[in-house]
């Protein structure tokens, strides 16, 4: 749904170039949510306007459905761009006009007639649970429901891609949680394809399916998440599950276990093998609706004496790290 390939975007000043983004190459498929995740500075929002070319590539090209933006005209561009929708940190709302004015704006634009233009605002207001304050002005509404009339205006010219820009990071955890769950709502009921950017884990570990690490300008890692969880040295994997360093046990066996959706795994081995399994460290997190976690496991006796328990571990689990 979304190719960005090759992908540079070079600012120029006095002090000296900066590569904000250097390079990249990233693909998101159709129907999920993809989350690109970085510090204040790492060239995520750069990436994301480069994908519906409100900033223009230095090189490289952006593929959305199939068709090469940085190939089209202006005005093939505008219509382009009415199949992307776009959601703002700061809501972007027109404080002169009511969530029904604000929703209305982009329809009103693309020359939709008054009377169906109405009655696909209220469909969208609906959407996004707020068809009873449809006559508010943005000064009357919470940060929440600032940004589901910013999702609703988004969603107006029903675009097969939705394009999130820190959406959440304005508000508190409680309607950061309720933006979340209408995001995936909707990717799910209406089968959008959602690249967000944020620099906030706890969203990564909402709602995204997969997700790229940025950093000064680059893409150090990418993939859906769970294969990215089964990595040992994967850095989406530390930010999530943060265990220490193992400890030096004399004579124990000392394995990380990453387990996705199974809490039978530590029963079941220690009554087919027998043996006192102790779990010494570990984190357990609901990721995109399932249960993942990693274990720190201590095996009494060396890994030799081990192996038909680590065997049995390597099995049902997505990965196994045994410490030296």
């Amino acid at each position: 749904m979304i190719r960005i390939d090759g992908v540079r975007r070079t600012y120029r000043s006095r002090g000296g170039d900066v590569e904000a983004v250097a390079g990249v190459d990233l693909t998101v498929r159709a129907g999920e949510i993809y989350g690109v995740l970085g510090r204040s500075g790492a060239g995520k929002s750069t990436l994301l306007r480069c994908v519906n070319l409100l900033e223009r590539p230095d090189a490289g090209t952006v593929t959305v459905d199939g068709v090469d933006l940085s190939t089209l005209r202006e005005a093939d561009l505008r219509a382009a761009r009415q199949r992307i929708g776009m959601i703002h940190q700061h809501f972007a709302l027109l404080s002169s006009r009511t969530a029904a004015g604000n929703v209305a704006f982009p329809l009103e634009v693309m020359g939709v007639p008054r009377r169906q233009r109405a009655a696909r605002v209220a469909e969208l207001l609906d959407l996004v649970g707020l068809g009873d304050r449809a006559d508010a002005y943005p000064a009357q509404l919470s940060g929440g429901q600032k940004q589901r009339v910013g999702i609703a205006r988004a969603l107006a010219g029903e675009p097969k891609v939705l394009l999130s820009d820190e959406a959440t990071s304005a508000l508190d955890p409680e309607t950061t949680g309720s933006i979340l769950t209408l995001l995936r709502d909707l990717n799910q009921r209406l089968g959008l394809t959602i690249l967000l950017i944020t620099h906030e884990m706890e969203v990564v570990k909402r709602i995204c399916d997969s997700v790229a690490i940025m950093t000064d300008g680059r893409i150090t890692e990418a993939g859906p998440v769970h294969e990215l969880l089964a990595k040992p040295d994967s850095a989406l994997a530390r930010g999530i599950f943060r265990l220490g360093p193992p400890p030096a046990l004399d004579d124990t066996t000392v394995v990380d276990v990453t387990v996705v959706g199974d809490d039978t795994l530590i029963s079941d081995l220690a009554r087919t093998h027998d043996v006192d399994v102790r779990i010494l460290d570990g984190a357990v997190e609901t990721l995109a609706g399932g249960r993942a976690g990693r274990l720190r496991l201590a095996l009494p006796g060396t890994a030799a004496a081990n192996a038909a328990a680590l065997d049995h571990l390597r099995a049902a689990a997505v990965a196994v790290e045994v410490h030296p």
